[in-house]
């Protein structure tokens, strides 16, 4: 992906930029850290995600000739910050949580180092991408769970705007769905895509018949035809007689659901077709696939819950100075007092206390020399550290990014779902699987 990153920012990080230049802060080397201080309401953990992302986007976080001249012709920033901005490239250190590991209340997802200026103005773009992707996630991960082994797509590109669509059937992917409906995702993220044919295709042709003999010649009859344009037991039937016995699947996209799935697996069992798959969508999220464990259907797709968060489409991350030097070089802990708004200060490191079980049993955030800094504990088989070197002086570590780095995070997120509690993956309200503790 090309072109510059630079403006999709809040004005106010310039201006921050810009007053801090002119008092002379703007160079005091500084500590950012990105983190939630609750998780979305009733959720029980939450999923990183975006990480991979965020770190291309900060690499192509410059300010080139149509972007200053934006920023001139509004009179945003004075002259003499413009040509800071003109040599802005990041040059930091960024540690975090990998992409895919689960986190909790106070967990230091994302850490920033460097001066004011060049890491305050990386904060819009830091939240956008870790909060969106991470609530995609956090509600993927939640279907997933409640799955049990079948397959589920993602292919709610019509309920997002154009570049968030791809970036939910990133997180979806890495939550733990097998596929996305997106060739965008697929091309840019490595992603299986799938998809056959909407109502549409069905409604272009004079019978459903003719359509379904249509699709089966572009395709072959392990395609998924869609049996609900009309009636649905009617479909079943022309289905089968059309591709044969053999057919791939059926996909039903209306009605109540574990009904009528029981209904089409028995007259496809009737028909002889009793390899054919069912596929169900219709608007489904987490709480409509737990319905359905008991149902013979085989895949799930869905759409506007998983790009939308399934109710929370943002994941409630914030990004505040923590630490910053003091006049004697040593680094000096600051955090906000404000009412329901306080933060931890200082540098942090973190891990997880894993029982003689491999289940996770709390969250450590240690506060002291933090990331980059000595061990302030002893890892061991009962405490797993979290944290990892991200970005080394602006270079991001190529295992995070790029589609290698999708899979990578696939497969963390699906070891991490092991060790969390049992209790971790029941849909009702509830607390934090685990407590998080500072030190």
């Amino acid at each position: 992906m090309t072109g510059s990153a630079a403006l999709f920012t809040d004005r106010y990080e310039l201006t921050m930029v810009d007053a801090a230049l002119l008092d002379g802060t703007a160079h005091r080397e500084s500590l950012f850290e990105a983190f939630a201080r609750r998780l979305p309401d009733g959720r029980r953990y939450g999923v990183v995600a975006g990480t991979g992302r965020l770190l291309e986007l900060v690499e192509r976080f410059r300010f080139g000739d149509d972007e200053l001249e934006f920023l001139r012709a509004e009179r945003v920033v004075r002259d003499e910050t413009l040509d800071w901005l003109a040599d802005y490239r990041f040059r930091g250190e960024i540690w975090g949580y990998r992409e895919g590991e689960a986190y909790f209340p106070g967990s230091p997802l994302v850490t920033v180092q460097g001066s004011f200026a060049e890491a305050v103005i990386l904060e819009t773009l830091v939240l956008s991408v870790l909060n969106y992707d991470s609530a995609v996630a956090g509600a993927a991960a939640r279907m997933v769970s409640v799955a049990l082994g079948r397959p589920i797509a993602e292919m709610g590109s019509r309920r997002a705007n154009e570049r968030s669509a791809v970036a939910a059937a990133r997180a979806a992917y890495i939550a733990g769905f097998d596929a996305t409906s997106n060739l965008e995702a697929g091309r840019r993220w490595g992603i299986p895509t799938m998809g056959t044919a909407a109502h549409s295709f069905t409604l272009l042709h004079d019978s459903e018949e003719d359509a379904f003999r249509a699709q089966v010649e572009a395709m072959g009859p392990g395609t998924t035809l869609l049996v609900d344009t009309y009636d649905i037991r009617a479909g079943v039937e022309t289905a089968v007689r059309v591709a044969g016995t053999g057919l791939g699947a059926v996909r039903i996209d209306s009605g109540d659901l574990p009904t009528v799935a029981a209904a089409v697996r028995e007259h496809l069992d009737e028909l002889g077709a009793v390899n054919t798959r069912i596929t169900v969508t219709s608007d489904l999220d987490e709480h409509a696939i737990a319905s359905l464990a008991s149902a013979p259907v085989d895949a799930y797709g869905v759409g506007t819950s998983v790009v939308t968060g399934s109710g929370f489409p943002a994941a409630g991350m914030v990004y505040k100075l923590v630490a910053r030097r003091g006049e004697d070089g040593a680094w000096v802990g600051v955090a906000k007092a404000s009412t329901s708004k306080t933060s931890v200060g200082g540098r942090k490191n973190a891990a997880r206390r894993i029982d003689a079980t491999r289940t996770a049993r709390e969250e450590l955030v240690y506060v002291g020399d933090g990331p980059g800094g000595e061990d302030e504990f002893a890892a061991d088989d009962r405490l797993r550290p979290l944290m990892v070197h991200l970005m080394h002086e602006g270079e991001a570590d190529a295992a995070h990014v790029g589609p290698a780095g999708v899979r990578a995070a696939r497969a963390h997120r699906a070891e991490v779902m092991q060790e969390l509690p049992i209790e971790a993956f029941r849909l009702g309200r509830g607390e934090p699987v685990i407590p998080t503790t500072y030190r």
